[in-house]
């Protein structure tokens, strides 16, 4: 698994195109796993601090609680207005629970939160970005995963 900051040096170009997704709206779309192994999704919103990709959640909220129980998650971007302009972006790995007391140690900047909040770290199995090609008659995707270059795909009717 690796970090925001291994990504962001073994991919900078495409980093750069995700981390845009990111921040192109505040809300994204989180799954994790239930104590049954069923799915579950929520809103979440996502951060960068000190070479990491995090996300918060309110103290005790069910999507603390599955990453506590079961680390593996994916985020999928806001899709935004369906235009897919700068593409579609995801992200799968694991989640590191940061314990309050060690918060200062990650977080660059204050969180404006009402209260207490849980902190996550988001490891880092791979991410895809999915466009629309050149022509816009198919789509492009890319994977990273760590320690390994690029792959591109196109899919074409």
């Amino acid at each position: 698994m690796a970090t925001w900051k291994q990504f962001s040096e073994e991919a900078p170009e495409l980093a750069k195109a995700v981390r845009a997704r990111l921040e192109f709206t505040k809300h994204h779309v989180l799954a994790t796993l239930r104590g049954n192994g069923a799915p579950r999704v929520s809103g979440t919103e996502v951060d960068f601090h000190r070479g990491h990709l995090t996300i918060g959640s309110m103290l005790n909220a069910v999507k603390a609680k599955d990453l506590q129980r079961d680390p593996r998650y994916a985020i999928h971007s806001n899709p935004g207005d369906g235009s897919m302009e700068g593409g579609d972006a995801k992200i799968s790995g694991r989640a590191i629970e940061v314990p309050a007391e060690r918060f200062g140690e990650y977080l660059e900047h204050a969180i404006d939160a009402p209260g207490q909040f849980h902190l996550f770290l988001m490891e880092i199995d791979d991410v895809v970005l999915a466009s629309l090609n050149e022509n816009r008659t198919g789509m492009l995707i890319q994977l990273w995963r760590p320690g390994r270059p690029i792959q591109t795909f196109e899919r074409k009717d």
